[in-house]
């Protein structure tokens, strides 16, 4: 009986691995065309049949999509890097300490502030683009890195004030309480106890903002109107016309549109899991 367990387990095993690599084929297919097709020239892309190796290889087109005329990419890397960076140290410096009074304080009408954050979520850019173009109009901030900031921080500001509530709420009040007895402060007792217990819920809230400042659309459509203030996600629409399209520099923006991110994940993955696997009690 033992013998025939210590067989199944290697075919499991085997099993869930074959699972997993058809899993990430599927999960990865449609980015390793893309990358082969940034590498193709425009007609060996749209032949039919098509070729899914390039015949020729052209990596001359992350250089030349570059200095194309349609759109500055250098000036949109720089507004996409600036505006989604901003837009989440912003987003963290409010979430941080409102989720932390949320949870520790219970005060009148606390619910209610919480489910109109949460209401806040069901809201999008496109359905508000007319009021936030007058409104900063108003304010002499319309086409700016400062107004784009302002909007993906408050359209994000929602998601990560919750999910840090709850990581806060997990911690139990007695370890903040003995580190007050101890003669640390409120936001000293925030800063050196409570934060690096609730780093899992940071890092998540992070990854969230930067993710949805990175890939923003239609706000930055409306809002920034100057080619060297919009995004890539805005300057990838300029090699896409009516009659033609530069598929090879379609393809090779949004390859090294998704590096960054990519390089991000694998930085803060090491922390998040260092972070879960750490204890108030050494």
């Amino acid at each position: 009986m033992t013998e025939q367990v210590w067989n199944t387990r290697p075919r499991k095993r085997w099993g869930l691995t074959a699972i997993g690599v058809v899993l990430a084929l599927v999960f990865l297919i449609p980015f390793i065309v893309m990358v082969l097709g940034s590498l193709k020239t425009q007609a060996e892309i749209l032949r039919i049949p098509p070729t899914y190796l390039p015949k020729s290889w052209h990596p001359e087109n992350y250089v030349d999509m570059w200095s194309t005329p349609e759109t500055p990419l250098p000036f949109n890397m720089v507004s996409t890097v600036v505006i989604s960076m901003s837009a989440t140290v912003l987003v963290l410096l409010v979430a941080v300490p409102a989720a932390y009074y949320t949870a520790r304080k219970r005060f009148p009408g606390r619910m209610a502030f919480l489910l109109l954050v949460l209401i806040t979520q069901m809201l999008q850019p496109t359905v508000l683009a007319t009021g936030l173009i007058r409104e900063f109009l108003s304010l002499g901030i319309n086409d700016t890195w400062l107004a784009m900031i302002l909007v993906n921080a408050a359209f994000n500001l929602s998601f990560a004030t919750w999910i840090l509530h709850s990581f806060f709420a997990s911690v139990p009040v007695e370890i903040e309480e003995a580190a007050q007895l101890d003669g640390l402060g409120r936001w000293q007792t925030l800063r050196k106890i409570s934060l690096p217990l609730v780093w899992p819920g940071v890092i998540t809230a992070t990854i969230f903002t930067i993710v949805a400042c990175w890939n923003e659309f239609a706000a930055s459509l409306v809002i920034l109107t100057t080619d060297k203030n919009q995004p890539l996600s805005v300057a990838l629409t300029k090699f896409v016309g009516q009659y033609d399209t530069a598929w090879q520099f379609v393809f090779g923006i949004s390859t090294v549109s998704i590096v960054p991110v990519v390089i991000l994940f694998a930085i803060i993955e090491r922390r998040l899991v260092r972070g879960l696997t750490a204890g108030s009690v050494k």
